[in-house]
């Protein structure tokens, strides 16, 4: 046999063999019901996530008046409003007091308030109360401990009743001091309160400049943010940044964060370069 024959009879061999293999599978159904792969349960769909309406809903921008208060004690832990500071006796002088930035659902405030002000209505008063899970924690015994006093003294820290310390980068507060020992308590000042604030929500931003300049005035806190020039092109953003910044401290730290949030926040965005104007005077 030449070799030119040799292909077509091979071909008609395989031709054949595929024939018997196919008569063999159609006589044995149950034996291809058996290897039939098992079909995958289907997938439950995903809860649409609720729409509230003149209401506050996740990844909004919202200009928000606050207060907040440890339930047992009735002490502000924090507030926009500084009047109130100043009566309380907690007014601090490097602060900027005013309706705060919060993009919600986004880590701005306390875990439980972010998660608790979807669906709060706009521009009225709202009371939320936020267990100490969800605040500052639970107190864990395990975070008290008895440090030797010559111990705390060889690192150079002076341990006073009531006083806040940093022991090897952690932060404590002694609770105690004695017999040459000191009672150092690791948990957070707030731990096991519950935390009741008070809010209304002033404005929901929703021009995409405003939310631009929101964020701008996060970072250069004090300044009007009026005074910032924004020019946008397709995707870029160009900031003009105003005189009385230009001495100011950790202003590149500033920019940066500016930056950020604002690619962050905005995807069609892919550079955002910032510009100093000096005029004749």
């Amino acid at each position: 046999m030449s070799e030119e024959e040799k292909p077509e009879v091979l071909e008609e061999e395989e031709e054949e063999a595929e024939e018997a293999a196919a008569e063999t599978i159609e006589e044995s159904p149950e034996e291809a019901t058996e290897e039939a792969p098992e079909e995958e349960p289907e997938e439950e769909p995903e809860e649409e996530e609720v729409r509230y309406e003149n209401a506050v809903n996740k990844g909004d921008f919202i200009m928000v008046e606050m207060t907040g208060r440890a339930d047992e004690t009735g002490e502000i832990i924090d507030t926009s409003d500084e009047e109130l500071a100043r009566e309380e006796g907690v007014h601090d002088e490097d602060r900027t007091y005013g309706p705060k930035l919060v993009i919600v659902g986004d880590g701005y405030v306390l875990r439980g308030l972010d998660q608790r002000l979807p669906g709060v209505p706009f521009d009225d008063e709202t009371e939320i109360e936020i267990p100490a899970a969800e605040a500052f924690g639970e107190r864990d015994p395990a975070n008290v401990q008895t440090i030797p006093y010559r111990m705390l003294r060889s690192k150079g820290v002076n341990p006073v009743l009531g006083a806040e310390i940093e022991i090897d980068g952690k932060q404590a507060i002694v609770r105690s001091v004695g017999a040459g020992r000191v009672q150092v308590d690791y948990n957070h000042p707030l731990a096991g309160r519950k935390i009741v604030y008070k809010l209304k929500v002033t404005e929901n931003v929703t021009d995409d400049k405003k939310k631009m300049e929101a964020l701008i005035g996060r970072r250069f806190l004090g300044i009007d943010t009026g005074e910032f020039k924004l020019r946008k092109t397709k995707k870029k953003l160009r900031i003009g940044v105003p005189d009385q910044i230009f001495f100011g401290e950790n202003i590149q730290i500033a920019k940066r964060g500016v930056a950020m949030d604002i690619l962050r926040y905005f995807e069609g965005l892919d550079e955002v370069e910032f510009y100093e104007t000096i005029k004749r005077s």
